[in-house]
This record gives structure tokens, sequence and C-alpha cells, in this order.
């Protein structure tokens, strides 16, 4: 098949080991990112199977429309920037392994890294150290501090491991499943959501992006927060109600936010309100951009090209 790949912007996918599996198709890879439906179009037009690098090209009817040979999109993960009935419609088959019960280490690691680094002010001592200095304040230990886990999956439960071995209570908020799952390994679920929001030092968010969980926190969530307190989001922007993190955090709850993740991707405006904010520390979506994650991912999304191929 002709198999066009799409926003690998570090040319990482021809080093890895998984791109071996489709060593049998003609394949072309894109480096860089481009949202123009025009020159998509044209850069697609013979592309049998298109290869998806997560969410950062949206699939839409007006693009499928000028693909006539699409036959295939291939690729792991949830697809809310995939119109599933325009490639019903277009004769489009959407592959997309959902992974079912193996965590994301990379996202859970990358969620760890920001707690700490939120907690110990590691990007702000580094810029006073660089600046000359020396020291520009005084952190906070975890041990002891309560950790909030707003849903109950698969890679908050890995963070619920971490913050076991540096000695965080967890408390769990979430759909009534979480709740149970939590409950069930034995973590604390308070009684009421007010109270989760208020007795948490940190809050990391760990829920999927859909139509029910957008906004799913709120200002008045925000509100209930404890003075100082932490707001971990390496899962979606968009869980949290527009304008919200903002205006919280111009008002002190959270007294700080560490965030994967952005209303819009790639983000590249330096006075970004979010992103320039004094407490905030931030990262590029980086949250699964490891090179074994991206091995693992890759590898299920080259072998769902191989088995349609094997079943033409």
């Amino acid at each position: 098949m002709r198999v066009h790949i799409l926003d690998d912007w570090f040319d990482t996918l021809g080093g890895l080991s998984s791109f071996a599996k489709i060593s049998g198709h003609d394949v072309t890879v894109w480096n860089d990112h481009v949202e123009n439906i025009n020159i998509l179009a044209e850069r697609l037009s013979d592309a049998e199977a298109l290869v998806l690098f997560r969410e950062r090209t949206a699939i839409t009817d007006a693009l499928l429309a000028r693909l006539p040979n699409l036959r295939l999109i291939s690729q792991r993960g949830p697809y809310p920037h995939v119109d599933v009935a325009a490639c019903t419609r277009h004769g489009v088959l959407l592959a997309s392994n959902m992974s079912a019960g193996i965590p994301s280490y990379a996202a859970a690691e990358l969620t760890w890294g920001m707690i700490l680094s939120a907690m110990r002010q590691i990007p702000q001592q580094m810029a006073s150290l660089r600046a000359g200095n020396w020291q520009m304040g005084v952190g906070r230990t975890l041990r002891g501090r309560p950790l909030g886990l707003y849903g109950y999956g698969r890679i908050s439960g890995v963070v619920a491991g971490y913050a076991k071995a540096f000695g965080m209570p967890v408390s769990v908020w979430g759909s009534e499943d979480a709740q149970s799952r939590a409950r069930a390994d034995g973590l604390h679920v308070p009684t009421t959501r007010a109270a989760f929001f208020a007795g948490c030092d940190v809050i990391s968010l760990h829920v999927k992006l859909t139509p029910q969980t957008r906004g799913i926190i709120t200002g008045t969530d925000l509100e209930a927060m404890r003075a100082g307190s932490v707001l971990v989001n390496t899962s979606r922007s968009a869980l949290i109600e527009r304008g919200a993190l903002l205006a919280g955090l111009n008002a002190g709850k959270p007294g700080m936010a560490a965030l994967d993740v952005f209303d819009t991707e790639p983000l590249t405006d330096k006075v970004d309100p979010l992103m320039s904010h004094p407490n905030v520390i931030c990262t590029p979506h980086i949250g699964y951009v490891t090179e074994d994650e991206l091995d693992m991912q890759f590898g299920d999304i080259y072998d769902q090209i191989n088995a349609y191929t094997d079943l033409r």
C-alpha cells in the first residue's frame, strides 16, 4: 500500500525498530505540520493508507472528499480529531488500537515530573541560578501532602503507585466506576466533590476527553482548592471549563498549574496568557513523546496496516 505518515516532527519513526514492520509498503513520511487543506490534499492525493500521529492533524469531511484513493486510517488511542461519520461515507476504514490494559508509563512519568517540578520550583530555581541570583524561594516536600487524582484508570493508577513511594496519601474523585476501582485498591474517596478539591495539595487530572467530560472541571471546583495548591494537567486542556484556569490562577486558586496540554496545539504564541503566566510551568504536550512509547504505539499502528492488507 501507499502509506503516508503525518507529523513526524523530529524524523523519529524511521529510526525505531517498529518501522521495519512496514518495509513492504511504499512509505512517505512528512516531518512538518500542515493545516492547509489544499496542501494536505495535494500531498496525500495518492495515499491508500494514512498514519496519524495522535491528534496532531484533524481529519475532516472536506479533506476526505479530496482523497479518492484513501482506504485506511491507522492510529492509536482516542479519535476526537477524526470525523468518523465522514470516513464511513467515503468508504475509509478507521483502525485505532485503544491499548486496553496497557498504561502509558511515559505519561505517568511526566505527570510525576511535573508534580516534583511544581512543588520544588525546579524551573524557577534553574532560571534564578542562570540569571546569577542563586535561590529564588522555598519549595515544599511531597511526603505527607495529599495528592488528588481526578479519574482513576491506567495512568492514574501508575501515578498512585509513585505517590505511595513518595509517602503521599492519595484521594480519588471521578465517575462511580473510578471511585469503585479506587476503593478496591484501598485509596481514599472523599464524601463529596467539594471535599476532594479542598482536601489536596496537588490535584492531577486523568480523564479522557469526550463530549461528556469537556469542561468537567469548573471554576467552582478551582475555587474550592487550597491556597498554594497545584493543579496538574497532562490529559487534555478542554477538561477544564474555558477561561476557568486563568481566572483561578489570577485569584490564587490553584496557586500553581503544571500543564502539558493547551487549547491550541501546537502553541507558538509566546504571550499566551496561560503559557506565560508566572504561576504556570509547562511542556509542549510531551506526555507520550518518548522513543520507547512511540516504538510501542507505532508498532500497533503498523500491525493494523498489515492486518488490513492481509485481508484484501
